[in-house]
């Protein structure tokens, strides 16, 4: 039988990452025994902030679940809102900005899994 992982996004300790949100890193498989290769973290940037320039190597999706803002991938601008998904290529120059008055809150799955040596900031 396969292993079901439970996680309450509230327990999962926050960081900033290396793009400058903060982040928390809900399942991942060098944490969790998962069959997937594939990882899933929650990330939040406060009004007016940004995440730095930075590039994964994997095939990244971004899902927003709160506030707003815009992805820029490249030379293209996106806008994020709440029940947007967007896909990021692999090895992508993007970032994040915040341009609402609330928390812009998301989540991104990462595929294969996000890896340190495989982001690149910019």
């Amino acid at each position: 039988m396969k292993k079901v992982i439970v996680k309450r996004l509230d327990l999962v300790s926050s960081f900033i990452a290396g793009d400058k949100t903060l982040l928390k890193e809900v399942l991942h498989p060098k944490n969790d025994r998962m069959d997937a290769d594939i990882s899933l973290a929650f990330a939040s940037i406060l009004p007016g902030e940004s995440s730095v320039p930075h590039a994964l190597k994997q095939t990244e999706i971004y899902i927003c679940t709160s506030g707003s803002g815009q992805l820029f991938i490249y030379d293209d601008v996106y806008s994020l809102e709440v029940g947007t998904s967007i896909l990021v290529p692999p090895n992508a120059n993007q970032w994040v900005k915040n341009t609402g008055d609330t928390n812009l809150d998301f989540y991104c799955i990462v595929s294969p899994a996000w890896s340190e040596n495989d982001e690149t900031i910019l």
